[in-house]
């Protein structure tokens, strides 16, 4: 027997209470809700057989990209084949889920995400394999796929869809990306009317106000929709992030050391998404000439700890970063050390250390710029991989800029800047590394 959620993934049979918690949990992770992980429990309570929430659990833990979640992950897929079995194979549905789980828990993400897409090509709108890929393709640095397939998602979807402000809000960040920026206005606006609490739509609206440098606009926009991302899980951190980059940009130094202490860092975290918005926003603020105080003592002491933990380049540079920062030179030896080993692997984090993390590891260590402008074009073309938005690999933009105009090499920086121009209109920030570097940037 089978059944079908109404997000439209099949499932073996379950018990009532089983399918309506899984629900819940899909819907969770849809709006970015505090509540998933409670729901998901409860699915496994209900039913310990329920193979989507056996393989939801696994994903979710290896997304949060920490070394000693893995085991905990591979305990979630050993479950779920136990469950497959004991199902004479369970569904299609289940079956693509468990298989892409195998791909991801090697460490190739990318495998992991075609596996679902090519999966459910024919009900590209399933909901959860659709935002589990989409989520795996945002931490390798997958744009092209992301887009891909919500085009996909989108040309097959009607407003009845039970997902379709989700997918839409999807779609509006995959086109935020390639700079198609009007595009992506009109659809993420769309997404937010047919789903209020879809956040990850009112964040890609936001990227727009930023990348095109419409500050006041985008404070309306966050602050017009805090009602719904005050509500998330720690993605109102990264929503507040956001809304202190645009009081930046005004120059507003009080109101964003506000902002990073009420919303961006009221926890002291580990989770590498808050780290980064924590770490990358300090760092501008200093760039911008302001003395952030004792702000970097509990994230460089968390760096600290994870110096050792390679499990996702973007957070290793960022933890790169704090250390930096703080002048813990022996961590920064290590972390960088442990990236260099990381880089003589065979799964996507080791690929993209060996191509981009490790010359950016020295970058930001202080031990150099690029040699040439060969490996400066080089760096340039690879910092998508590593994965994040174009605003958040925006900060390894600036560093890659500053530590090129350290060394006076000003077409380095210009030729860095005329990329830059590319998504993101020129701001404060770049204006001010100019500056401090005696830079002329005329193009």
């Amino acid at each position: 027997m089978m059944t079908r959620d109404v997000y439209g993934l099949s499932a073996s049979a379950s018990n009532a209470e089983a399918t309506r918690a899984f629900e819940h949990a899909v819907h969770g992770v849809a709006a970015h809700l505090p509540t998933t992980g409670v729901s998901l429990q409860a699915a496994l309570s209900a039913d310990p057989d329920h193979v989507p929430a056996l393989a939801l659990k696994g994903f979710a833990n290896l997304i949060l990209a920490k070394s000693e979640l893995v085991e905990t992950a591979a305990a979630a897929l050993s479950s779920a084949r136990g469950a497959l079995a004991r199902k004479d194979g369970g569904t299609a549905d289940e079956r693509i889920l468990v298989q892409s789980l195998e791909a991801a828990l090697a460490g190739h993400f990318g495998r992991a995400a075609e596996i679902l897409d090519q999966g459910f090509a024919d009900r590209p709108t399933t909901f959860l394999p659709f935002k589990l890929s989409h989520a795996l393709r945002f931490m390798v640095g997958d744009a092209a796929g992301m887009l891909v397939a919500s085009e996909r998602a989108v040309a097959a979807i009607d407003s009845s869809h039970a997902a379709a402000g989700y997918l839409l809000g999807c779609h509006a960040f995959a086109l935020e990306e390639h700079g198609r920026y009007r595009e992506a206005m009109e659809v993420g606006q769309r997404a937010v009317t047919l789903a209020p609490d879809d956040s990850w739509g009112l964040h890609a609206v936001s990227h727009v106000h930023e990348m095109r440098g419409d500050t006041s606009a985008g404070i309306d926009w966050l602050e017009n929709s805090r009602k719904a991302w005050s509500r998330c899980n720690n993605f109102s951190f990264h929503m507040a992030w956001h809304l202190g980059l645009l009081h930046l940009e005004r120059g507003d130094h009080e109101r964003v050391l506000q902002i990073y202490d009420d919303e961006v860092r009221p926890q002291q975290t580990d989770d590498f998404r808050d780290m980064a918005n924590a770490i990358s926003l300090l760092w501008r603020l200093e760039q911008s000439g302001l003395h952030v105080g004792d702000r970097w003592t509990d994230i460089a002491e968390i760096a600290s700890r994870r110096r050792k933990d390679t499990a996702l380049v973007f957070a290793v540079l960022h933890n790169l970063a704090a250390l930096v920062a703080v002048g813990d030179w022996t961590g920064v030896a290590d972390l960088v050390e442990a990236l260099e080993t990381r880089a003589t692997g065979t799964d996507d984090q080791a690929r993209i250390a060996a191509e981009i993390g490790v010359p950016m590891a020295r970058v930001l260590a202080g031990l150099g710029a690029p040699a040439d402008r060969q490996m400066l074009d080089r760096m340039v073309a690879n910092l998508p991989k590593v994965g994040g938005s174009n605003a958040q690999r925006d900060f390894f933009v600036l560093a890659l800029a500053k530590a090129v105009g350290n060394v006076g090499d000003t077409v380095g920086v210009s030729r860095i800047r005329s990329v830059r121009q590319r998504l993101k209109a020129e701001d404060r920030l770049f204006q001010s590394i100019q500056r401090a570097d005696g830079l002329s940037l005329s193009a």
